[in-house]
């Protein structure tokens, strides 16, 4: 299995843990009298399972970010990388928007408040720290594409 199949398949596996607790959690409790729409002992049954082939995928997923390099980098290390570009894009892109803002004065008496940074250049780092990002998003997935999943 390849890199890439296993995260859809825990991306699945999460989806359907959790509209396994809804339907659950909706069967729980009936009227007196009433059957509930699903057997809750199957659906806790499935959630068991679910959460075991989940448990399974996680640890060879991580074991594979760990030992698989691209670019002199483990996928972890890739990955890391690119959470804290899209941290920092965030801040920076708030940033422009502040200081972006124009201040009208009503009299030439009020106070005047002005940007202590040029938006452009708060742009510039922005628009850095995305490009950044895309580079190292194409590399995550090829990546994952091309890699076995490394099997206990």
């Amino acid at each position: 299995m390849k890199l890439a199949e296993a995260l859809q398949e825990r991306a699945d596996l999460n989806c359907k843990i959790e509209e396994l607790r809804k339907r659950i959690n909706l069967s729980l409790l009936v009227q007196e009298g009433e059957e509930p729409p699903e057997e809750p002992s199957e659906l806790i049954e499935e959630l068991e399972a679910s959460c075991a082939r989940l448990t399974e995928l996680i640890s060879v997923i991580n074991i594979t970010n760990c030992s698989v390099k691209a670019d002199g980098m483990t996928l972890t290390e890739i990955i890391a990388k690119k959470d804290i570009l899209s941290l920092r894009c965030s801040a920076y892109r708030d940033m422009v928007h502040t200081a972006s803002q124009s201040v009208y004065r009503a009299r030439g008496t009020e106070i005047r408040i002005v940007p202590m940074i040029r938006a452009a250049e708060l742009q510039k780092s922005a628009d850095a720290a995305a490009k950044e990002i895309r580079r190292l998003d194409n590399l995550l997935q090829a990546t994952n594409w091309s890699t076995e999943l490394i099997e206990k």
